[in-house]
């Protein structure tokens, strides 16, 4: 379960942290996105994640990440030009200080790819380095029965992304 909600706070924060854009973060295509996750961490090699995606999530989830920066990060650059996000953010998590750098690139409003490289002092979670590449892409609309932010984990359960950014303690995620 920690690996699973550091995955969630770094992609919130490295990849999915874009508010500093305003209005110019790049919007992606609504419905189901398959997403790759490798990382250089024993047991993330090819986990795979499916979401379901509309206008109000993303803009929840940029909003959420906004707000964690605001909390736990002294630096947050973020750069786009053209199709490329860059990020240099350095942010406190765990009682370790991170400095991630990250490059996103996008392919429309239907694909894109991120590499993060971070660096923690002290090291977070027995780490001082980790390197992760997401690579994700829109299959077509969400499945009958999802709800927008639906969120498919490796092992087959469902959390609700809204759910988990309003705090709502709801109903343990879900087995296929």
């Amino acid at each position: 379960m920690k690996l699973l909600v550091h995955s969630v706070v770094s992609l919130l924060l490295a990849g999915l942290a874009m508010p500093a854009l305003a209005q110019d973060y790049p919007k992606l295509k609504p419905g189901l996105w398959e997403m790759e996750r490798s990382a250089d961490r024993p047991g993330t090699a090819g986990s795979r994640t499916s979401m379901c995606l509309d206008d109000s999530v993303q803009k929840q989830m940029f909003e959420v990440g906004a707000g964690a920066m605001a909390g736990m990060c002294s630096k947050h650059e973020l750069v786009r030009s053209g199709n490329r996000l860059t990020g240099d953010f350095v942010c406190d998590m765990g009682g370790s200080r991170m400095h991630s750098k990250s490059t996103m690139v996008f392919d429309g409003n239907s694909a894109y790819r991120t590499e993060v490289d971070t660096s923690y002092d002290p090291p977070f979670m027995g780490h001082t380095q980790s390197r992760m590449v997401m690579t994700a892409r829109n299959v077509g609309p969400c499945k009958p029965g999802q709800r927008p932010g639906d969120l498919v984990l490796p092992n087959g359960q469902t959390m609700n992304m809204r759910d988990v950014m309003n705090g709502s303690k709801g109903a343990p995620p879900k087995r296929p």
